[in-house]
């Protein structure tokens, strides 16, 4: 099945929500094709390195900055003990995830690193990353805006990366809106830095965050620069669709969450404009009333799901128990299966895995598989190791 070309794309931000049982039997038909009855998950630990964030967007309940309450910055003992408990919980994933460009903004931030002998924050995420894989555990790190130089290093100890692009539209950095005081959330920025992981060849996470006063035309717009940067080079995973949960404690307690419909319009959208090979995800703790509808709408992955730690972002929300979450899909006619943080396919395509996670990617497939005989069926291990072989042949000099 072709994917929707822009026009016929851009043309669906016009029209009314009477073409959406039209618009979701296709999108569920293409996933059916593309991926089966089979919804995805990584089971995951949450380590929030840092909450202090030098971006100030109205809806961020995360955030602080130093003296704040509630503010913290795990120490390295924190974050070997957390790992510890994510392997012992059964855990393949350990998600790495902080503030955007903490040390440009706070001095207290820059000493705490110098105490620890790391001389940036890439630096301290490569060892919590080279700590992660001692444990067992594969590392995925969404840590906001990074260099080519950093995405270079962390890649050396990292299955994939992330970056929200949350949105193209630069109208919502402007006066009054939701990303004003968020020089991390211009789009430039964080396409340029989407782009560079592509040049990178880095397993890539990327998405969308609706209802901080997007248009529908400016979600698809999000959705195609995404597809364009994907079909450049072939290195984004999946992408989420999130919706705005309002925090109480923030400028933006008072929005509305985006409805049932708009939500449901977004994931079909997302499933009917990105190419097959492409996950489209949303959080399950974020739209627990609605999961029957977005998987009818061409939903095939649920993200990271942790049996053991909060959801730090969305703090209000927790994640479901995961023998209800299988309950539930089975319920629907969908079969719930736990993944590694890097998908099968870029195990196979040279370049995209280090040389340094050969031997992790094994284990974690081993675990998985004991951890969970009846649900999981990742690529056969052998299939893994000729994959990873003809990559190092092809990577030789």
């Amino acid at each position: 099945m072709t994917a929707l070309s822009d026009r016929e794309a851009l043309d669906l931000a016009d029209a009314g929500l009477e073409v959406l049982p039209s618009v979701v039997a296709a999108a569920a038909a293409r996933r059916d094709a593309a991926f089966g009855r089979r919804i995805t998950f990584s089971p995951k630990v949450f380590l929030p390195i840092t909450n202090l964030c030098r971006n100030r967007c109205d809806y961020c309940s995360f955030r602080r900055s130093p003296g704040d309450a509630g503010e913290w910055t795990m120490t390295p003992a924190e974050i070997e003990a957390w790992l510890a408990r994510g392997r012992e919980a059964g855990c393949v994933e350990a998600l790495l995830c902080l503030g955007d460009s903490p040390e440009r903004a706070f001095a207290g931030y820059r000493r705490f690193l110098a105490t620890e002998g790391r001389h940036s924050t890439a630096d301290y995420l490569w060892w919590a990353g080279r700590r992660a894989l001692t444990h067992g555990l594969l590392p995925h790190t969404n840590a906001g805006i990074l260099s080519a130089a950093e995405m270079r290093s962390l890649k050396e100890v990292n299955a994939s990366l992330g970056l929200m692009l949350e949105s193209v539209s630069a109208r919502l950095c402007g006066p009054g809106m939701p990303h004003r005081r968020a020089p991390d959330k211009r789009p430039a920025r964080r396409l340029q830095m989407t782009r560079e992981a592509g040049e990178l060849a880095i397993p890539f996470t990327s998405g969308l965050l609706i209802g901080i006063g997007e248009t529908r035309r400016e979600r698809i717009e999000t959705l195609l620069a995404i597809r364009d940067l994907h079909r450049a080079y072939g290195h984004i995973q999946e992408v989420i669709v999130q919706p705005l949960q309002p925090h109480p404690a923030t400028a933006m307690a008072g929005a509305d969450a985006p409805n049932l419909e708009e939500l449901v319009l977004a994931v079909a959208l997302a499933r009917l404009i990105l190419p097959d090979e492409v996950s489209v995800q949303a959080p399950p703790n974020l739209v627990p009333a609605s999961l029957s509808a977005l998987l009818s709408a061409g939903l095939n992955d649920l993200g990271g799901v942790s049996p053991l730690t909060p959801d730090y972002i969305n703090s209000r929300h927790p994640w479901p128990h995961l023998t209800e979450l299988a309950a539930t899909c089975a319920q629907l006619g969908f079969e719930l299966a736990p993944r590694l943080p890097i998908y099968p396919a870029f195990l196979e395509r040279p370049g995209f895995l280090h040389d340094n996670l050969r031997a992790p990617v094994q284990a974690a497939a081993e675990a998985l598989t004991r951890a969970h005989p009846l649900w999981c069926a990742p690529p056969p291990l052998a299939r893994i190791d000729d994959a990873l072989a003809g990559a190092a042949t092809e990577a030789a000099p």
